[in-house]
């Protein structure tokens, strides 16, 4: 097998080349079945005799086919249509047509679609006649650290798109560059056209790069005629127009310039007016700002009432510092280095690839805007570092000394990508008992019914048991402070009372965002959010909407571990935007327990006689020290033992968990931690309806 000629120059005939692909994709597969096979030795990842999916918002796009294969979800107006994005489309044609589950669909279909990013990459190289280059950066950028993470088996989500999608759109303008090809323009423009199907949520990612494929050609071909007709089919193809008119704007146009109905003065008019409708009807400038900013920009609103924004709490969405971007793009930060010098060299020798630089510069701006952004980067930095490598390996005359050079030193990338896909075993979402647990409520109420919860386990309910929420993954608006407020309020009453106003709300006002609806946020008439509150808390009578549905209450014992962050978003005065102070609620699982003290991990301790805390080298009082424990039956049993009624601080031992809480009075209660915690709940206002060490449930009765 040859792959140079006598004069050096690389020879890679059509069966090579798919062959190459055909290697890669299985290596990116087979990288991606490491962590089936370590999930498959845990029964408790397993449900309905499949493994579970590892990412909540994968049940967001689950939900929409379950919906359209089995009638559920009806009355969920957040549900997706399944031909909403490209993730729900492919599922249902999957589990539709082959004969295999809806759940295994969603299992494998992130490491089916993902690795298809090996073709443009390759295809890429053989641009600059260098497919074996090609090649060896699809192996890496394939299955490189971040690009794994969020495209491994079970990670369902549109990410199997995000990335992968943009080196096809970034092959064909290369090649429309490298050929002054027609083909290359306009499979670039169908795929633009295509791309916001694919991942709506990337649409300035498509901006961004057709910006520069545009401001390339001007700069270095702008006295070619190919120059003006490619710009104007790009910004056509960019428009924000309903997709059957682009591509009938784009097939017109093709017609035009290939037939030469056009004169060249007239073909430039033609593009600067597609540019300019393309910058003015994309609000091109305004929507890339806008992405930046609600990455970068945390905090409180400061229009109408100050809500907590959420990407003040997504790990996601935080800094990161530059040796774990340097990781996520290239395994390691010389990896990251070699990339970025490659990157350059490739730049100079083959300036086309310019283009790509959008995509760096997505991935550098995750110091910033967090660690999903490095995502794009990972297959650019991929090709960037392999083409360093072959560049080294060059001067070796012996092809296949050549090549198994090139192999190993691509090997050397690998491995602390290998190595991380190899450590990297993140659980399902949820284990089989908690699934059991929703499942038993998808037989109570309706599915009419809502569950009040935190966000996190809204996808989740709405697949398993077939309920609705207030918020989810997708909807992180202002009612997150109305779920924080349910959960972490001291008043039962209250908790209950806003649930049921909360969801009556929600649906009779068409499903608009309700803590706006109720305050009046930002209108002349707005209300006082604390004054309302309180008016729930008081005793005396309060006129509630008439009851449509029934409402449950979904407290995990996973929310302990995020609990605080909860509290964030109502811990807060709406008026003012001034932050209250902060609540105490540390979770603690290592102790020791000697005679005389419980010894805590986090330098906590408590004298057991004094009933004193050590923190540092402060003491404090206990008010109180209770010790709960989970029976059988899911009956909770506490023992409490007051110390000191004016201590702020009360220490509560989960017997059952073998952990303790320490948390201020406050917390203590906590609609959360007087019903999960402590099961000490209004039987007036709430019954239990499921009680178990993973979840308890209860319905409200008003």
């Amino acid at each position: 097998m040859k792959f140079w000629n006598e004069n050096g120059e690389e020879k890679i005939t059509t069966p090579q080349l798919l062959g190459m692909m055909t290697v890669a994709y299985l290596f990116s597969i087979a990288m991606r079945l490491i962590w089936v096979q370590w999930a498959g030795g845990h029964p408790e990842f397993f449900w309905n005799g499949q493994l579970m999916i590892n990412t909540n918002d994968g049940y967001y796009f689950a939900s929409g086919v379950q919906k359209e294969l089995f009638g559920t979800l009806q009355y969920n107006p957040r549900v997706p249509d399944i031909l909403y994005t490209a993730t729900t489309f492919f599922t249902y044609l999957a589990a539709k047509l082959l004969p295999f589950s809806l759940d295994t669909v969603i299992l494998y279909m992130p490491a089916v679609v993902s690795s298809l990013v090996v073709i443009p990459i390759i295809l890429i190289g053989r641009l600059y006649n260098a497919t074996t280059m090609g090649f060896f950066a699809a192996l890496l950028g394939s299955i490189a650290w971040s690009y794994y993470n969020r495209t491994m088996t079970g990670y369902y989500d549109t990410d199997m798109f995000s990335a992968m999608a943009p080196m096809f759109i970034l092959y064909f303008l290369i090649g429309a560059i490298e050929k002054e090809n027609f083909t290359y323009l306009l499979l670039a423009a169908f795929s633009i056209v295509l791309y916001p199907f694919l991942y709506d949520m990337g649409l300035s990612i498509v901006y961004a790069m057709g910006l520069m494929y545009m401001l390339y050609m001007i700069v270095f071909h702008r006295k070619e005629r190919f120059t003006y007709q490619s710009i104007a089919i790009v910004a056509l193809a960019l428009m924000p127009l309903y997709w059957p008119v682009k591509v009938a704007l784009i097939a017109l146009a093709y017609l035009l310039f290939r037939q030469d109905r056009l004169e060249v003065l007239y073909e430039k008019v033609f593009a600067a007016v597609a540019v300019l409708l393309f910058l003015w009807l994309g609000d091109v400038f305004p929507l890339i700002w806008h992405k930046i900013a609600s990455y970068a920009l945390r905090g409180t609103e400061s229009h109408g009432l100050h809500f907590f924004q959420v990407n003040a709490t997504v790990r996601e969405a935080g800094r990161i510092p530059f040796e774990l971007m340097a990781k996520r793009i290239s395994g390691s930060v010389p990896g990251l280095f070699a990339a970025l010098i490659g990157y350059i060299l490739l730049v100079i020798r083959h300036r086309s690839f310019i283009l790509a630089l959008p995509l760096i510069g997505i991935g550098v701006f995750s110091l910033w805007g967090g660690l999903r952004f490095t995502v794009y980067a990972v297959p650019v930095a991929a090709i960037s570092l392999v083409y360093l490598i072959y560049l080294i390996t060059s001067f070796m005359q012996n092809a296949r000394l050549r090549i198994a050079a090139t192999g190993l030193l691509t090997v050397v990338a690998l491995w602390p990508n290998v190595t991380h896909i190899i450590g990297y075993k993140v659980p399902t979402v949820f284990n089989a008992k908690e699934v059991a647990i929703l499942d038993r409520l998808s037989e109570n109420g309706s599915e009419k019914d809502y569950v009040i919860t935190w966000w996190d386990y809204g996808y989740p309910i709405w697949y398993y048991a077939d309920k609705n929420t207030l918020i989810d993954g997708g909807k992180h608006d202002h009612d997150n402070f109305i779920v924080s407020r349910i959960l972490t309020t001291d008043s039962q009453l209250e908790a209950a009372r806003l649930a049921r106003i909360a969801v009556e709300t929600y649906v009779s006002t068409d499903y608009k965002v309700v803590a706006d609806t109720l305050f009046k946020n930002g209108t002349p008439d707005q209300l006082d959010p604390n004054r309302y509150l309180a008016r729930l808390a008081e005793p005396k009578p309060f006129e509630l909407p008439s009851k449509s549905r029934d409402v449950y209450l979904y407290l995990p014992y996973r929310m302990i571990d995020i609990f605080p962050t909860v509290a964030v978003f109502s811990n807060l005065d709406l008026s003012t935007g001034e932050r209250l102070p902060q609540k105490m609620f540390v979770k603690m699982t290592r102790f020791k327990n000697s005679p005389d003290r419980l010894i805590f991990s986090n330098g906590i301790s408590l004298e057991k006689k004094s009933g004193l805390l050590l923190l540092g080298k402060k003491k404090v009082p206990l008010r109180r020290f209770v010790t709960t424990l989970l029976d059988r039956k899911g009956k909770s049993h506490n023992a409490v033992q007051g110390i000191d009624p004016n201590a702020p601080l009360s220490l509560i031992f989960m017997k059952s968990y073998n952990m303790f809480l320490l948390l201020d009075e406050s917390m203590y209660n906590s609609l959360f931690v007087q019903l999960f915690v402590l099961g000490n709940y209004n039987e007036d206002l709430f019954e239990l309806v499921e009680s178990s060490p993973w979840a308890k449930v209860y319905r409200l009765k008003l």
